[in-house]
């Protein structure tokens, strides 16, 4: 089946799930998709830090105090260069889009009730009817938009680091996502340049790369095994196939129309 919504959990704080979504998009844009990042992780709001410029409407707005505004009234470009610099913009065939979420926390801990998780699946619904792709940047399953999400989305795909911890985090997280009747149906596994070796069977290995903010998304540029990696797991994840003019041997003959 087609996927056009996927929920990207990290089964860990600080798994690089963020990082993860943005480069998705990136190069699912560079293939000339158009694809929008959720931000369904209230309590970090890390999507935020990829967007140049101030971010006036966000999610947790749209999911309370406006809950009849558009979702465009949301939406930001990802940054995918230097902030107001001509040499570094970098032009893409799709859209790489961002819906935020960065609030205070009275309106964060509205945005996590119940009814503005019923809210949450109705955005995301909404997203997927005008994004080729819908990437839900997601925390472990232990609140009402992490719940709502996993139970909406078509896919739901786990992040964590290819170590022992990570593994145990995955086995949690398979448990959690079971108790709410859904299931996690791909993992990546993302590599730091201090891990001690794979230790973890995953569906994609993302291999180190640089962890700033400032450096991402490598996938929109890049065509380095980091980008072939991030290739790979779009046209896993969203059943397709992609040209985003990666130069790789024996993938790009796969990801070609």
């Amino acid at each position: 089946m087609h996927a056009t919504t996927l929920a990207l959990v990290g089964a860990t704080g600080g798994a690089g799930t963020t990082r993860t979504a943005v480069e998705l998009a990136a190069i699912g844009a560079r293939g000339g998709r158009d694809v929008a990042v959720v931000d369904a992780a209230f309590a970090t709001q890390g999507l935020s830090e990829y967007v140049h410029g101030r971010i006036a409407t966000d999610l947790t707005t749209l999911v309370t105090d406006e809950a009849g505004a558009s979702l465009s009234a949301a939406t930001y470009p990802i940054a995918v260069g230097e902030p107001n610099g001509d040499d570094g913009d970098v032009a893409l065939s799709g859209r790489a889009d961002a819906i935020p979420a960065r609030a205070p926390f009275e309106r964060v801990a509205r945005a996590k009730t119940a009814e503005a998780a019923r809210r949450l699946e109705r955005r995301i619904d909404e997203a997927a009817a005008a994004y080729d792709a819908v990437v839900v940047d997601v925390s472990p399953v232990a609140s009402n938009e992490a719940v709502a999400t996993v139970t909406t989305a078509d896919r739901v795909a786990a992040v964590c680091p290819p170590t022992p911890h990570g593994r145990d985090a995955l086995q949690r997280l398979h448990g959690r996502v079971a108790d709410v009747g859904a299931g996690v149906d791909a993992t990546l596994a993302v590599r730091r340049g201090t891990d001690p070796g794979e230790t973890l069977d995953a569906d994609v290995v993302f291999p180190p790369t640089t962890p700033r903010v400032a450096a991402a998304p490598t996938a929109a540029t890049g065509d380095g095994a980091f980008t072939r990696a991030v290739a790979d797991a779009y046209a896993r994840l969203f059943d397709t196939t992609l040209d985003a003019g990666v130069a790789t041997d024996g993938l790009i003959g796969r990801l070609r129309r």
